[in-house]
């Protein structure tokens, strides 16, 4: 994958023996200016596009020199003019531009029985006894040999990366563009639910080394901007989030709710999941219609499917593209789009069945697995599916091509009790949500807020008012940051018969 920045084009200054290497200097001209890559990069200077002016030729040629960015010097046969003191142009451009400390690149020509003029052999081992050269016999070996050296050049600049996007430095990023609190809580949530060894005051730095987020150089990855960032947008405004909620079926406006949500990957996942379990129908009932105090509700739609599209999109989303994650709300459906496609031998009849995981983000994938965002078995799409099938609802619908987008039916109405009453109040704890969270805890005694807020997909306060709720069958035992939530046990405290 390459990811670059454009925004600075970079000046070439090529030397030589001009009449030598006439040929040579005006195709290397040509080839960089043409580069669908390197034309957006370079431009280029050669002495004979020059025009007439009225200082020296000296100078004009010597200042260029002192001023590129990259010297690109050809080493043939010929020395070439020299000056009153016996020293040739291009002999002064390359001591101009080596003592400016410009980049400097040399190809010698190679091959052929002809001897180098005693001067230019000199020159050549001058050149040799301080930096490396490349040798080359033909136009061609020369512009293969130099888009290697200007492809690590740009690397070197960070204009150009080849390592998956997760994985390259963010430009700029600095250790205090990151949230430490966001790091602590990561690896609280990621103790408790997926026996994390670090403990929770480990360092930002040895966190980040832990989970390949930091270059041994200091440099703060893309991954981990996305992931602790305090302002990830500032970095990557594409990784917004844009959630739409139409009247009809179609894309028109106008809309009945539009959000643009900022924030790490996580934050991004509960907000836009947020906005759509609000926009659709919630039924809720009375007691008299549950097993337990708690009032049952059901949502339109199964908020693990609906979270685990936002999430799929988030995290496997390719983030070299301009477009965001859109959530789209529909009068029949819930659409999710992204700019990502599946991984080469994975197809979309695939994703309903067991399959292979392979994300294309790994550095973000496997921190977002950690706090119990995304599994790594390759399970998600396939829950997906028969999360949909129990709620009643059609399959959801996979598009790869030229985005990836997911699709997931609504139904026209919610199946509903014929004796639920009109007016249902709705201000209570919901049982599809709350009774959720006491079978957590029945399913992991002792665990904590962190552990049963990221299972549910809920904040942390609202796991505590689930538990206020239902404070007659569950109690939290032990410190506020060691503790956890445990289910009465009413036989110890009932008093013996009489």
């Amino acid at each position: 994958m390459i990811w670059y920045n454009s925004a600075v084009k970079y000046r070439i200054f090529i030397s030589s023996v001009q009449r030598e290497f006439a040929l040579e200097r005006r195709a290397l001209a040509d080839y960089i200016r043409r580069d669908a890559l390197f034309g957006k990069f370079f431009e280029v200077f050669i002495f004979e596009e020059t025009p007439a002016a009225s200082v020296s030729a000296q100078k004009v040629y010597l200042d260029e020199a002192r001023n590129c960015d990259v010297y690109l010097g050809l080493v043939g046969l010929k020395y070439g003019n020299e000056d009153n003191k016996g020293v040739s142009p291009t002999e002064r451009e390359y001591a101009a531009a080596a003592g400016a400390s410009r980049h400097v690149l040399v190809f010698v020509r190679g091959g052929g029985n002809s001897v180098r003029e005693p001067k230019e052999e000199a020159f050549l081992r001058r050149i040799e006894s301080e930096r490396v050269r490349r040798s080359f016999r033909t136009i061609r070996d020369l512009r293969a040999t130099l888009a290697v050296s200007l492809v690590r050049f740009l690397e070197e600049q960070g204009k150009i990366q080849t390592a998956p996007f997760d994985a390259c430095v963010a430009v700029g990023a600095r250790l205090s563009d990151l949230s430490v609190k966001k790091m602590r809580d990561f690896v609280k949530t990621a103790r408790e639910i997926r026996g994390f060894r670090l403990p929770v005051n480990v360092s930002a730095k040895d966190l980040l080394t832990h989970l390949n987020l930091i270059r041994a150089d200091g440099g703060i990855t893309n991954a981990a901007i996305l992931l602790f960032g305090k302002n990830p947008q500032r970095f990557f405004i594409n990784s917004e989030v844009k959630c739409a909620q139409f009247y009809g079926v179609h894309v028109e406006k106008p809309m009945a709710d539009h959000q643009i949500y900022q924030g790490d990957v996580f934050e991004l996942a509960d907000q836009a999941t947020r906005f759509v379990m609000t926009h659709v129908s919630n039924w809720v009932g009375t007691r008299s219609e549950g097993t337990s105090v708690i009032v049952p509700t059901k949502y339109e739609l199964p908020y693990d499917a609906v979270k685990e599209a936002i999430v799929n999109a988030i995290c496997h989303r390719d983030y070299t593209s301009h477009q965001s994650v859109q959530v789209m709300l529909f009068a029949d459906r819930l659409e999710v789009w992204n700019a990502g496609r599946l991984p080469k031998g994975l197809t979309v009849a695939d994703l309903k069945r067991a399959h292979s995981s392979l994300p294309p983000n790994e550095l973000l994938a496997l921190p977002m697995y950690l706090k119990g965002a995304i599994e790594k078995t390759g399970t998600g799409t396939e829950d997906m599916v028969k999360q949909c099938r129990n709620w009643g609802l059609a399959d959801p619908e996979f598009t790869d091509g030229p985005d990836f987008r997911i699709a997931i039916r609504r139904r026209t109405s919610v199946d509903v009790p014929a004796n639920v009453p009109a007016n249902v109040p709705a201000n209570v704890p919901a049982k599809g949500e709350a009774e959720a969270f006491l079978q957590s805890v029945k399913e992991s005694p002792g665990l904590g807020t962190a552990f049963h807020a990221t299972k549910l997909g809920k904040t942390r306060r609202t796991i505590k008012r689930y538990a206020a709720a239902l404070s007659d069958v569950v109690e939290f035992r032990g410190g506020t940051k060691t503790g956890g939530y445990f289910v009465k046990d009413h036989r110890q405290s009932r008093e013996p018969d009489s």
